[in-house]
């Protein structure tokens, strides 16, 4: 076995094109996200395909821009490997496998996609170390084979939902989550992706757009609490209203899919009717007030990974 840190890969091979590289888990559901950024879009586009082609681990994958969010169930799978065809991928991930405070990913490719796996991966920021099987997988190009294990820090993913931050007067929600995402500097946080969340515009106490918002952190288990505690003290602080609610929930995907998916954006939801749903799904309130702001920060929690949907109406598509 070869053992490489990604200064010793772009020594070996050269500066390549992966731009970030990161891995969250869910072991309680067994699944992971993979999120990987490239200079370009192709290279993206090509290896989402086969790799969704291959099976393996992955369950499915999102690209937008030159970034892939890239969806696998934890555990080693077969492969349907080799030369790009109508049903094999040239490229593969075979693992997702958690050790520690660590997650090992498994990966092969072919020719171009080789070089992608053994050459142009193990080098992007957010990788520890790789590890090859043989001196044989360190000869990319041409038509070889390459296989390679991935080592990365362990991640988990934490979805905040904030609400009725605002008056009819003052403040938006969107811009103090914005803000508070903006601020954050704890070691082992890293901010992923913020949602607006259009909730049902019929109600009839809200403000003008009756839009929540929703902020998605990857964060080591270690910072979770800490975390947590960062975004409920940073909104108390700068919120305008005495109903604002804060969700969260920590993990990749609900264990069951709810009804209040759609209530939240067609019907008058009750804060009871709420804080009973959000508890069979594992949702927490980290605000103090129980008013009407859970009902939205419940809703922003509920759709913060839906994509672009969340923003729309129910059943509203581009």
């Amino acid at each position: 076995m070869v053992i490489l840190t990604p200064d010793d890969v772009k020594q070996r091979f050269g500066p390549l094109f992966a731009k970030k590289f990161l891995v969250m888990v869910d072991e309680r559901a067994g699944i992971a996200e993979i999120i990987e950024q490239c200079l370009a879009r192709g290279p993206i586009e090509w290896d989402a395909m086969n790799r969704f082609r291959a099976g393996g681990a992955v369950t499915g994958c999102i690209v937008e821009g030159t970034s892939m969010t890239l969806h696998a169930k934890l555990g080693r799978f077969p492969v349907n490997f080799g030369a790009a065809a109508h049903d094999i991928g040239g490229q593969a991930l075979e693992a997702v496998e958690v050790s520690g405070n660590e997650v090992i990913t498994s990966w092969s490719g072919i020719a171009g996609a080789g070089v992608g796996v053994a050459a142009c991966l193990p080098q992007a920021p957010g990788v520890l170390r790789s590890e090859y099987p043989t001196e044989d997988d360190l000869k990319i190009g041409g038509a070889r084979t390459n296989r390679v294990q991935i080592i990365s820090p362990k991640y988990e993913k934490v979805c905040f939902g904030i609400d009725d931050t605002d008056t009819k007067t003052e403040g938006a929600t969107w811009v103090m989550a914005l803000k508070c995402a903006e601020s954050c500097r704890i070691e082992g946080v890293e901010f992923l992706n913020m949602r607006l969340v259009q909730l049902n515009p019929k109600v009839p106490q809200k403000t003008t757009n009756c839009v929540a918002s929703a902020l998605n952190f990857a964060v080591k288990t270690e910072n979770v609490v800490e975390l947590k505690e960062y975004v409920r003290e940073f909104v108390e602080e700068h919120t305008f209203s005495g109903d604002t609610g804060i969700a969260y929930y920590r993990g990749i995907n609900f264990m069951r899919d709810s009804p209040a998916f759609k209530w939240v954006k067609t019907e008058i939801m009750t804060v009871g009717q709420t804080e009973r749903e959000a508890k069979t799904l594992g949702i927490e309130f980290l605000d103090n007030n129980a008013r009407k702001g859970r009902i939205g920060a419940f809703g922003a929690v509920l759709w913060g990974n839906r994509g672009i949907e969340a923003a729309g109406l129910y059943d509203e598509h581009l």
